[in-house]
């Protein structure tokens, strides 16, 4: 048996599947929880594994590790030895990206599994089980309509665990041998999504989807995305910052209302709160979606940046230098300035860059949306400058 993490939602059935492997390794099966158990809890587990490989009749060790992610760079660390000697066979499971969750060096030494949500065909199955089971509902003699059991497993959003919590609640207020209708769970239960909060991928993987959209514009998709999010329990401040990127990121120039649009729905929503504020993220969403797009003072930025780390810390021309004192006076700073606002344009031909970046261009207008016309100005500049 190789050393396994079980990477998926919750109530996908990571644990089960540690039992059935050590089941059918026939080995011993430990468990721990990274939440609730620490050092002590591992080293006598480890203990009890090493008893058990050098008795009588020797037997490998499986052991658990619900929640590994929880576990510190310190603890994580504490399991390798034991791994590599054969000691333990580790099992983890986690709802967080293995690349955020845990460490190279035992990521390295096991193999990672993938684990998708349970199908709403599989969750009803599982509550027909449920209520026909003598360990679960039998006794209540309870009648169940297949519409009341798929909202259900809708409402579930793939958590097997979440789904019979639900299934309990609603036949909680039902009498033995009564049906178990679409009404009664409509009655019963909130019809929101019934994650209230989002693991660390899925918060980054609804975000991203949501930006995408915004600059694919695609209105539809990006008002759907902010509402996963927002019903999901997402912090609307952070939806907010990324609105304001992606206003200067995506869009830009193209309409530079769409920056202060999303600034002035970050600070609206602030005053205002949930659930209201969700109307002025909708209005902001649509609003970004359906702008003019441009990247190109994205573009422009990283541009410079990079040929400030090519060329390094290249000296300020002499007459853009600030002459502040009669001794930067002196030294001629500032002399030989040309004051645009004196031109007949309101532009001269000056060189405003480094001597050795001269005519360097990191600033290339889209030929659509505000930028076009942005284009067309700074054209005509240049045509005016070289007709002079």
């Amino acid at each position: 048996m190789r050393s396994l993490l079980l990477v998926g939602p919750p109530g996908c059935g990571k644990t089960t599947l540690a039992r059935l492997v050590a089941r059918e390794g026939q080995a011993r099966f430990e468990t721990l929880s990274a939440v609730l158990d620490g050092m002590s809890e591992l080293r006598a587990a480890v203990k009890r594994a090493r008893e058990a490989r050098t008795s009588l009749h020797p037997q490998a060790t499986v052991l658990f590790v619900d929640e590994i992610h929880r576990w510190n760079k310190a603890q994580q660390d504490g399991l390798l030895p034991h791994v590599e000697d054969g000691t333990l066979i580790l099992i983890g499971a986690t709802t967080e990206h293995p690349g955020f969750a845990l460490r190279r060096t035992l990521l390295s030494r096991m193999e990672t599994i993938r684990l998708q949500p349970l199908t709403v065909a599989e969750v009803v199955g599982l509550l027909e089980r449920a209520l026909n089971d003598p360990r679960g509902l039998e006794a209540r003699n309870l009648h169940a309509e297949l519409p009341a059991l798929q909202r259900i497993a809708q409402l579930a959003d793939g958590d097997a665990r979440q789904a019979l919590n639900l299934l309990e609640r609603v036949c909680d207020a039902l009498n033995d041998g009564e049906c178990l209708s679409l009404d009664a769970v409509e009655q019963r239960l909130d019809t929101a999504l019934a994650s209230a909060a989002l693991d660390e991928e899925a918060h980054y993987d609804l975000s991203s989807a949501l930006i995408k959209s915004i600059r694919g514009s695609a209105p539809d998709a990006a008002v759907y995305w902010l509402a996963r999010l927002l019903e999901s329990g997402e912090d609307p401040a952070f939806v907010c910052r990324r609105l304001i990127i992606s206003a200067s990121e995506d869009i830009g120039n193209a309409d530079p209302r769409a920056l202060s649009l999303a600034v002035s729905c970050a600070h609206a929503v602030e005053r205002i709160g949930m659930p209201e504020a969700r109307i002025l993220m909708g209005q902001a969403v649509t609003y970004l979606a359906t702008a003019p797009k441009s990247n190109a003072a994205y573009l422009a930025i990283n541009a410079a940046i990079a040929e400030t780390k090519n060329s390094g810390a290249l000296p300020v021309p002499r007459h853009l230098r600030n002459a502040a004192t009669q001794i930067h006076k002196q030294e001629g700073a500032g002399e030989g300035y040309i004051y645009p606002h004196d031109a007949q344009f309101g532009v001269v031909d000056q060189e405003y860059l480094p001597t050795s970046l001269s005519g360097k261009r990191f600033y290339n207008p889209k030929k659509w949306g505000n930028e076009k016309l942005i284009g067309e100005r700074l054209n005509w500049w240049r045509s005016k400058l070289s007709d002079s």
